[in-house]
């Protein structure tokens, strides 16, 4: 194959990827401001399925991930008494356990081993009584209300070093903004782990008042 056949094969990849990505349906949110990499974001209301795990973030981010794949892909109940398929959602998103990652100075995540909330947004067609149910008490169902977020967004990987670092550049920029963190910071990854990193959307979001 000559440099161009390559170079076109390539491009017809990543284009594929690309529309896998614009497939997937992502949360609603307004965009109330941005500065630089940061946003100000207005989430709507969503329904999440969720599962706490321990240990390193790297270890709970693959059981987590596979505990709610396995309660999308139909280890579930419907409204009908059989199982159902649900569409796959962007972000998988991952969470400390409160009070565990200080707000103000935040420990490397890399030297944290305790609790992750690891959750995927349910699709916007369910409700929480039209949702299916899971069969894994591990597995549950929440619905989360409106709520405003300060969100940096990279690309690469999302790994404990990169996301601690990010974390940091977040906080300071909210001190700097006078906004107040309501929550500990959250890691969302938007992409399958074939992606080329340097394409990856990750981003690291703090609710704040």
């Amino acid at each position: 194959m000559n440099k161009l056949s390559l170079i076109s094969v390539l491009g017809i990849v990543l284009l594929g990827f690309a529309g896998m990505a614009m497939a997937t349906e992502e949360p609603k949110y307004e965009v109330l401001e941005q500065k630089g990499d940061v946003e100000l974001r207005l989430y709507e209301p969503m329904l999440v399925a969720e599962t706490w795990v321990s240990g390193s973030m790297s270890d709970a981010s693959g059981r987590g991930f596979r505990l709610i794949a396995d309660f999308i892909f139909g280890n579930n109940t419907s409204a009908t008494g059989v199982s159902e398929d649900i569409a796959m959602t962007t972000p998988v998103t991952m969470q400390a356990e409160a009070e565990t990652i200080s707000m103000t100075a935040p420990v490397t995540m890399e030297q944290y081993e305790g609790r992750w909330r690891v959750h995927f947004v349910m699709p916007s067609e369910y409700t929480y009584e039209t949702l299916p149910k899971p069969n894994n008490p591990q597995v549950q169902i929440r619905q989360i209300p409106a709520k405003k977020y300060a969100v940096i967004r990279f690309s690469g990987f999302a790994g404990e070093r990169k996301a601690t670092e990010k974390t940091a550049d977040l906080l300071v920029w909210m001190q700097e903004n006078n906004l107040t963190p309501s929550g500990n910071p959250e890691v969302a990854r938007y992409d399958p782990p074939w992606r080329l990193p340097f394409f990856r959307r990750n981003e690291v979001m703090i609710a704040y008042q």
